[in-house]
């Protein structure tokens, strides 16, 4: 029996959808863990096998089809990540339906476009209250017939309307379902304009899954393999990472955010994470800031460094030399393997994307011995383009594009693509499908890059995002930005200077780290307002910057900085949920702030917001 588990295989690219391919699973491997809960009282968590993932699915399906739902029609799920998003969105498929995801911290009026735009007919929320808030639309839009709540039994109500709907007839739909149907409409985040509408086949899901299963099995496709998953599955990354571990090997994990993150690491285990670049940030940033001050922090800082040169030197021909082992082995001793217990202990590798990583970040956690692996893509993409894989990882690129997927640089850098990930087009939208690709072909990206010579894609800078002063400077916002970010003190960064005789930026405080950093520096405890006039907080800003721009020249540098009393969240409407920052929101904010840096010809310093 147990020879028969380990040599039976099927491959994800035969199916015509991630639907099909749990399915198949179920029947092929029905003794695999797909997917494991976590219970509602404690820190348990509940195995999910893949034929009870496969069964609740079909009941799902079977539901839709009992509601009068016909294939083409769209559904809205609108919620955080958990089991139930899953089987609602696998249920969809199944029942040749097509999905919306909507962020639950999407806007009313974006909501009432994505709904208006797509014909949604039903919605599923969270919750009840935002249920209430989205009822207007059931009068504003014909099409749409049901909202319902997972916390008022609305899994329930879908499941008891497919209660007289035979498998039968599941099977009919299931068996007329073809990888080159539409799949899902994923509006994009919004950051500027009204929100577009990416149209992504099945075939954008199952092909990519399968490339990402071959290279990537030492990590996600075995049985022991397990992900933990807290970004949002709307977004298209998540949502493929989802899919890559039910249809293989492993198991996934949801968790619906990253409030008790520390703690879901700690009771889940995983071996692997999928990040954005700010996770990863206020990790090393925590471990920093808890290193103290003295004699414990030049410890701490010196094992950092030990394990960063050792990643670097781990990447070339060459490798490490026996002394940076031998280096390496007393700071794991000393430091670097605390870190990794309260990740859980059996942590090996972060997978990010979704923004630019700060090289430092990267080479700290494999000095730790859990690889940092990049991959690069846009909901225009169906998530990753390309991605790094452990046998040619290099920490300041993007990685190969997937088997399938090509990747070119065209006129002015940018990043051009084409393959089995590329949309199909803008849902309604002709005129910007057109403008979105090339006459022969190729899918804009709108970032800059280059290929190193094994075929690696870095990605350089974002062509709407080039400052160019009022010098005629072209100036690279995201290396500054990630630069200045290393300090602990700092959550974000807004590089501004468009047309403006210098460099500026707005900053904000990270509030988990600042009561720390205070009492690290012997300062009373005090709220960001407080905090961001005293003259120690302000000058390790100014030492912060001065580092920051040593990597420049002087023409780039930030000749001053705004820091400001607000964060940039999902909830102020200035971040996208896959935590970038929406900049063109943030300039027309605080645009009398960006104004006041420039109010005259002063020198160099750090200004607190008044």
């Amino acid at each position: 029996m147990l020879l028969t588990y380990k040599t039976t295989k099927f491959n994800v690219a035969d199916c015509p959808s991630i639907a099909h391919a749990v399915d198949m699973r179920a029947k092929m491997r029905p003794r695999d863990v797909a997917v494991e809960r976590l219970s509602e009282l404690g820190d348990a968590w509940w195995p999910v096998t893949a034929p009870e993932l496969s069964d609740d699915l079909h009941v799902i399906a079977r539901g839709y089809i009992g509601m009068g739902l016909q294939p083409g029609d769209t559904i809205g799920i609108m919620g955080a990540t958990s089991y139930a998003w899953t089987i609602l969105d696998l249920g969809a498929q199944a029942a040749q339906l097509v999905l919306v995801p909507i962020y639950d911290t999407d806007s009313y009026e974006q909501i009432q476009w994505i709904v208006r735009d797509s014909q949604c007919k039903l919605i599923v929320c969270d919750t009840s209250a935002q249920a209430r808030l989205l009822k207007p639309l059931l009068t504003e839009n014909d099409c749409l017939q049901h909202i319902l709540s997972l916390d008022d039994s609305g899994l329930e109500y879908i499941q008891q309307a497919g209660q007289d709907i035979p498998e039968s007839q599941l099977m009919l739909r299931m068996e007329a379902v073809n990888q080159d149907d539409l799949c899902s409409i994923v509006y994009t985040s919004g950051t500027t304009g009204i929100p577009k509408g990416v149209e992504l086949t099945h075939k954008n899901f199952v092909l990519p899954v399968s490339s990402i299963h071959g290279p990537w099995k030492p990590l996600i496709n075995l049985p022991s393999s397990r992900i933990l998953l807290f970004l949002p599955v709307a977004h298209v990354l998540a949502r493929i990472i989802n899919y890559t571990m039910i249809c293989g090997h492993g198991r996934v994990g949801h968790v619906p955010s990253i409030a008790n993150l520390m703690t879901d690491i700690s009771s889940f285990k995983p071996t692997a994470i999928l990040v954005v670049p700010r996770v990863l940030e206020k990790i090393y940033n925590a471990a920093d800031a808890k290193s103290g001050r003295g004699l414990k922090h030049r410890i701490f800082v010196w094992a950092a460094h030990v394990g960063q040169r050792w990643a670097l030197a781990n990447e070339t021909k060459e490798g490490p030399t026996l002394w940076q082992n031998f280096t390496l082995r007393i700071a794991r001793a000393l430091v670097l393997n605390k870190i990794t217990r309260l990740l859980g202990g059996q942590l090996k590798n972060f997978t990010c994307g979704g923004a630019p990583l700060a090289p430092r970040i990267a080479l700290f956690f494999e000095g730790l011995g859990i690889s940092v692996t990049q991959g690069y893509g846009a909901t225009e993409t169906g998530g990753p383009l390309t991605m790094s894989f452990l046998d040619s990882n290099k920490h300041d690129t993007v990685g190969k594009p997937l088997p399938g997927n090509e990747v070119r640089i065209g006129d002015n850098d940018e990043i051009q693509a084409r393959g089995i990930s590329v949309m199909r087009g803008y849902y309604n939208d002709p005129e910007a499908t057109a403008e979105a690709f090339t006459k022969d072909g190729w899918y804009r990206t709108g970032d800059q890059g280059s290929i190193d010579d094994q075929g690696r894609l870095s990605v350089t800078g974002r062509l709407k995002e080039i400052i160019v002063t009022a010098g005629g400077k072209n100036v690279t916002p995201s290396l500054l930005e990630e630069r200045l970010k290393g300090h602990p003190l700092v959550s974000q960064v807004v590089v501004v200077g468009d047309g403006k005789p210098f460099v500026s930026g707005l900053v904000t405080i990270d509030r988990e780290m600042l009561p720390l950093w205070l009492k690290n520096h012997n300062l009373p405890v005090m709220d960001v307002t407080r905090a961001i006039k005293e003259t120690v907080v302000l000058d390790a800003l100014s030492k912060a910057l001065k580092r920051t721009n040593s990597a420049v020249s002087r023409a780039e540098s930030i000749r001053k900085i705004k820091v400001l009393t607000t964060e940039f969240t999902e909830e102020n409407g200035l971040m996208t949920p896959s935590l970038k920052v929406k900049r063109h929101e943030v300039a027309k904010r605080y645009a009398t702030a960006i104004d006041e840096l420039y109010n005259g010809d002063h020198p160099s310093h750090v200004t607190p917001a008044p």
